[in-house]
């Protein structure tokens, strides 16, 4: 039994008030942004989906993020129930993530200044995402009176204790910051108990205010709808081909280049396979993959596999489902994920997955069920797993029937729920800890 408290098993609070209103703060990527794109990606879609679920439970949203671009009307919304507020700060363009940081006043004025246009009490909640979010909503926190819920989705000691060949190391400065954001917040909501086992153990987190909620999945988008024949004459793919897709940001992180290196031992044992196969990557240079855009490409060319190749850019949420159908794998071999949402999207739509043992993978996917994981990142070991589903198509089929019974138990719905249960519990202790305070204050003063 996991020693981390799951939503589930923590029941003191279960009939306390939700909060009506959430500031939701995500510094460094809108919930607008295309995912795949620059640092967008699974938060981004965390953020939409939660924030949506939530409004449908009665929980209205204002999602506060930073204005890229000066034509971008003050206010958007995202969905009912659901604003997103673009804050100034900083040049619109031309800031990478690593200088932000050095807006985080900036950042956090505006968001005084939206605060201040309001009713006291306006917020009953802060909810930030990732570490930068995190000191913004802790000041705020402090000056409105209201609990904070942090969600760090990734963190610099576990990305930097397995960094990729030739990726950057997350700066010390993060480090620390992450420490201080651990300590002022009232509930970390962990993806996993894995991530919540690392939050512990790296930065000294209090199990009990450490939670565990999985994310979830679109299921009515992301489903096996009319079939893989139906998604690969619209996306223009062979019918017969055996397609290992990655889909993702393109940097070290997610290593894509271990997908390629597989397919050449695939190639190597096998060349009559090059007829029949195609190697889709959708997405676009991220991170430190941005110093080397082309890299990807250029790694084909050397590996001799670059006719079989075919590299698209991000695309949307509908479209991407279609290349999840059109897959005969998904291919996953990151470095590091806090969860991947990815590879449950992938699984909704009925494909297996050949993923990394690595973070929140081995929750997102049942080894030998709904797909393989794999230990370490040698390419030789991917080939093997790709190659059992090459040889066996009864066994692709299987599994892909279980992966699609996998993701069915992750819908937004769930995890919405847990999560408004969450604040109404993280509500009822401040309320609690308020009226302590105030009879400390009447008893000192008698």
């Amino acid at each position: 039994m996991s020693p981390y408290p799951s939503r589930l098993g923590r029941r003191r609070h279960r009939f306390a008030r939700r909060p009506r209103r959430v500031a939701m703060l995500s510094v460094h990527t809108s919930p607008l942004h295309q995912p795949g794109t620059g640092d967008a990606g699974g938060m981004n879609v965390y953020i939409v989906e939660l924030a949506r679920q939530l409004a449908a439970h009665g929980i209205e949203v204002e999602v506060f993020t930073r204005a890229t671009s000066g034509d971008l009307p003050p206010t958007v919304e995202l969905a009912p129930g659901v604003l997103v507020r673009h804050v100034e700060a900083g040049p619109y363009e031309g800031l990478a993530k690593e200088e932000l940081p050095a807006q985080l006043c900036a950042f956090t004025h505006g968001v005084m200044q939206a605060w201040a246009g309001n009713r006291p009490g306006h917020y009953d909640l802060v909810h930030s995402h990732y570490w930068l979010s995190g000191h913004v909503g802790w000041l705020a926190a402090e000056r409105w009176g209201v609990p904070l819920v942090h969600a760090m989705h990734t963190m610099a000691k576990v990305k930097n204790a397995a960094l990729a060949e030739g990726d950057t190391p997350e700066p010390a400065a993060r480090v620390i910051g992450e420490t201080q954001i651990v300590r002022a917040a009232d509930r970390l909501v962990a993806n996993t108990a894995e991530e919540a086992g690392q939050l512990v153990h790296h930065y000294d987190a209090d199990p009990a205010r450490t939670a565990v909620v999985h994310p979830g999945v679109d299921l009515a988008r992301f489903r096996a709808a009319d079939g893989r024949a139906a998604a690969r004459a619209r996306l223009g793919l062979p019918k017969d081909a055996f397609i290992p897709l990655f889909a993702g940001r393109i940097q070290p992180l997610k290593a894509p280049d271990v997908l390629l290196r597989a397919v050449r031992h695939l190639l190597d044992d096998d060349p009559g396979l090059r007829e029949r196969l195609v190697v889709p990557v959708v997405g676009g240079p991220s991170g430190s993959g941005l110093a080397k855009p082309e890299e990807l490409q250029k790694l084909a060319a050397r590996l001799g596999i670059a006719d079989i190749v075919c590299f698209r850019p991000p695309v949307g949420q509908d479209v991407l489902a279609d290349w999840y159908r059109a897959a005969s794998v998904l291919v996953m071999p990151s470095h590091s994920e806090s969860f991947g949402l990815v590879a449950i999207e992938a699984q909704a739509c009925g494909t297996p997955v050949v993923a990394a043992a690595v973070g929140g993978l081995p929750v997102a996917v049942r080894d030998g069920v709904s797909g393989f994981l794999v230990h370490g990142h040698d390419p030789a070991e991917y080939a093997r797993a790709l190659r059992r589903l090459v040889d066996d198509a009864d066994l692709a089929a299987r599994m892909g029937e279980a992966a699609a019974r996998h993701a069915g138990g992750f819908g937004w719905d769930a995890s919405a729920a847990t999560t408004a249960e969450l604040y109404a519990e993280v509500c009822a202790e401040a309320a609690t800890e308020r009226r302590r305070r105030q009879l400390r204050s009447v008893h000192a003063h008698r």
